[in-house]
């Protein structure tokens, strides 16, 4: 009988949890977003600026970004663990695709808080 001792692991449950409850965020607010464009509102630049001039829908959509960044970088590192077997390759993989999910969040933010 093997007696398999479980120290500080979570084994993924965090992960996979995080990645569950950011999409049930992502799916929450894409809902709200089809609701507020079904509901009627124009679709020009002065409707879509006083769209996101308030703080609530700003906050709402920075969540719904950061949502997407993790969710997004929990799949893909879960892919490179999966697929990619030489750890120096694997590692500048993961360097590369955080560089880019932060620049991603880092542009969302720059355009919410321009306007």
């Amino acid at each position: 009988m093997v007696k398999r001792i479980v120290v500080g692991a979570h084994y993924g449950l965090r992960d996979w949890l995080a990645q569950r409850i950011t999409a049930i965020y992502m799916v929450a607010y894409t809902a709200l977003f089809v609701g507020i464009l079904v509901g009627g509102a124009p679709l020009d630049y002065a409707s879509w600026k006083a769209l996101f001039s308030g703080q609530l829908m700003r906050l709402l959509t920075v969540l719904f970004f950061l949502s997407l960044m993790l969710h997004a970088w929990v799949g893909v590192r879960d892919i490179l663990m999966d697929y990619v077997k030489a750890a120096g390759l694997r590692l500048l993989l993961e360097a590369a695709v955080i560089l880019v999910l932060v620049g991603n969040a880092a542009w969302a933010l720059q355009i919410l808080w321009r306007l």
